[in-house]
């Protein structure tokens, strides 16, 4: 048991049978000398297109899963076969009516999972669209409505909820209060509640203006993957080990501009991308990654 004393202002000391540990020496620092951060370097890559398929729908993004791709614009989805080529089967919806502007899907399940906006309309206002690859009939809808964080481009599954981008714009679809530099990736749960979310870092931002990211997914490695409006490169970024800015960390150059793409379904690092100039799919091989600092973390990896 230990002994305490009182002090004559009330304040007490207690002496216990064991032996109290020696006081940690704290350096002392000049707060004026501590460095300012300095962003990891970001690698430059290059993938290989592995083969190309004409597919006149190609204009807004791509879906793939293992027999088939879909080739998205706006309200038209091509379903074609990936060993041929040869299109199967095609779901169409009046330009400008119901839905507008499907920026991008991915397949699961045997559905399509669709981001769709009122791009180039004001105020933004986002949905998602659910389409029976099979039949290539809409099965299901649900309204995002009009949200403060844009327009919604692309969403995937991640940590049994969803990670999504929304763009804003400098010109052309956007507001005179929030240019492209307010776009930005956000979480959700499946009930699409915010959860959290990330901003891009400058130099991302900077080469996608404009515009915003066009297509998004959680890779195999668990880093996320983006693709610009315009430019042929892809953006690979973590999850900030502090802080609510992601991490640059490689740029990878494609033979393919922007826009919405996917990877494919247990092919590692097997995506599909569009040449909507050509009005073309390209199977792309991308390189790996490699994090180079404990600051940039994988998100996670993908939900089956």
């Amino acid at each position: 048991m230990g002994l305490c004393v009182a002090g004559a202002l009330g304040l007490s000391a207690c002496v216990s049978g064991e032996v109290a540990a020696a006081p940690v020496a704290v350096a002392i620092v000049d707060l004026e000398s501590v460095p300012d951060y300095v962003a990891p370097p970001v690698a430059q890559l290059e993938a290989k297109t592995v083969r190309i398929y004409d597919a006149p729908e190609a204009d807004q993004g791509v879906a793939v899963d293992i027999d088939f791709f879909y080739a998205l614009d706006n309200t038209v989805i091509g379903k074609y076969r990936r060993d041929t080529g040869q299109l199967v089967a095609r779901f169409t919806a009046p330009h400008k009516g119901l839905i507008r502007h499907m920026n991008s899907c991915y397949a699961r399940d045997e559905k399509l999972w669709c981001a769709n906006s009122n791009y180039s309309l004001v105020p933004m206002g986002s949905s998602i669209e659910v389409f029976d690859a099979v039949s290539m009939a809409h099965v299901e809808t649900h309204s995002l409505g009009m949200m403060d964080e844009g327009s919604l481009t692309w969403f995937d599954d991640i940590d049994g909820g969803r990670i999504a981008g929304f763009a804003h714009y400098s010109g052309n679809g956007g507001v005179p209060f929030k240019d492209s530099t307010y776009s930005s990736v956000v979480t959700f749960d499946k009930e699409w509640r915010r959860t959290g979310g990330w901003l891009f870092p400058d130099g991302v931002i900077k080469r996608m203006a404009p515009h915003a990211a066009s297509g998004g997914a959680i890779g195999p490695d668990g880093l996320l993957y983006v693709l610009g409006h315009d430019l042929p490169e892809m953006y690979v970024l973590a999850r900030p080990r502090m802080g609510p800015t992601m991490i640059h960390v490689a740029t990878i150059k494609l033979g393919v501009g922007g826009q919405a793409f996917s990877f494919a379904p247990g092919e590692g690092r097997t995506i599909f991308a569009i040449d909507r100039a050509g009005g073309k799919v390209s199977e792309i091989a991308l390189p790996d990654v490699a994090l180079n600092t404990p600051d940039a973390q994988p998100f996670t990896r993908k939900v089956p």
